[in-house]
C-alpha cells in the first residue's frame, strides 16, 4: 500500500503520512522528512523493503535487519515505521469465519477507528441501528485510510471521483458497485455498464474492498445501489477483502439479501471474539 501510494501520480497527496526517518549516519537529520518531502528517495527506499518480502513471508528474520542494512540503511527504518503507524487492527480471518461468497482467500478482520470514534459509532448504533457496505478504494489509498481511517473527501483535495449525490462517505449494499472503485473497473449503476479505465497506480495488481458497518441515521442517503453517508463517526470499517488480478468471475454480493446477512453474521462473531481478548 505504502509502495503503490509512494509510486502514484498522486503520491504528493494520498501518501499522507509521509515517513519520519531520522538519518542513521546523522541523528540529528531526517533521511525522509514530512516537512521536505523526497519522492525520489522514498520510491528508492520503499523499493528496498518490498525486496524483503520473501524473507518476511518465509519468517527469516534473523538477520532481516541485517540484510536490509547492507542494500540501503533507511530501508529497515522505513519498515519499523510502516508498521508501527499502521493503527489498524489487521487479523486473518480463519477460513470457518470467512464470507465464502466474497470468492477471495484473503479475508481480513479490519478495525481502523480510534477508539475516540467507536464509541461514538457505538452510541449513534443504538440509538438508530446499523446495517452493512461495502467501500472500495484504489489499492494506493489504503496507505492512509489505515492510518487515519474513512474520510469524507468530498469537495477536498483527496476526492478522486464525482461526488453526484452529495458530499460524504460513498459506500454500496452491492460488492460490484464498490469493486468499480478498487481501481481495474469502473462501473455505472444508472446503466448497468461497466467500462475498463486506466488504472495509473496498481503496481501490484491488487484490488482493496472494505466491508463497513454503517449507522442507518436519516444522515445515511440512499439512492438505489450508492449510499452516502455524510457523517464519518458513522463508517466504522470492519472486514478488509484482497483480491489478485481481475475480480471478472466475482459474483456481485447483496448486504440487503437474507443469505448475504447469514454470511455477515456468522464473520461477525469472529470481531465480538477478538474483541474479548
Amino acid at each position: 500500500m505504502a509502495n503503490s501510494a509512494a509510486h502514484s501520480p498522486r503520491a504528493a497527496v494520498i501518501l499522507d503520512p509521509f515517513p519520519s526517518i531520522v538519518d542513521p549516519s546523522n541523528v540529528n537529520v531526517l533521511a525522509l522528512d514530512p516537512q521536505k518531502k523526497d519522492f525520489d528517495l522514498m520510491k528508492r527506499v520503499i523499493k528496498e523493503v518490498v525486496s524483503t518480502r520473501v524473507s518476511l513471508e518465509t519468517r527469516d528474520c534473523i538477520n532481516l535487519k541485517q540484510k536490509m542494512d547492507e542494500t540501503d540503511p533507511l530501508a529497515f527504518p522505513l519498515l519499523q515505521w510502516i508498521i508501527a503507524t499502521c493503527r489498524a487492527h489487521i487479523v486473518l480471518l480463519p477460513e470457518p469465519r470467512q464470507i465464502k461468497s466474497m470468492k477471495t482467500k484473503h479475508q481480513f478482520l479490519l478495525i481502523s477507528s480510534p477508539p475516540a470514534k467507536e464509541v461514538a459509532f457505538q452510541q449513534a448504533k443504538q440509538k438508530h441501528g446499523s446495517t452493512y457496505a461495502f467501500h472500495g478504494s484504489s489499492i494506493e489509498n489504503w496507505h492512509s485510510i489505515m492510518r487515519k481511517s474513512l474520510v469524507n473527501a468530498s469537495g477536498t483535495k483527496f476526492q478522486l471521483h464525482g461526488a453526484a449525490y452529495g458530499k460524504g462517505i460513498y459506500l454500496s449494499p452491492v460488492s460490484t458497485v464498490s469493486f468499480g472503485y478498487t481501481g481495474g473497473l469502473f462501473y455505472m449503476p444508472t446503466t448497468r455498464h461497466r467500462q475498463d479505465v486506466q488504472c495509473l497506480a496498481n503496481k501490484t495488481n491488487l484490488k482493496c474492498l472494505a466491508l463497513c458497518e454503517v449507522v442507518t441515521s436519516k444522515d445515511l442517503k440512499k439512492h438505489n445501489d450508492i449510499w452516502v453517508c455524510p457523517n464519518t463517526d458513522h463508517v466504522c470499517t470492519r472486514f478488509f477483502f484482497v483480491y489478485e488480478g481481475s475480480m471478472d468471475n466475482t459474483d456481485s454480493f447483496d448486504t440487503r439479501q437474507s443469505q448475504c446477512k447469514k454470511e455477515i453474521n456468522h464473520a461477525v462473531a469472529h470481531i465480538r471474539q477478538f474483541k474479548k481478548r
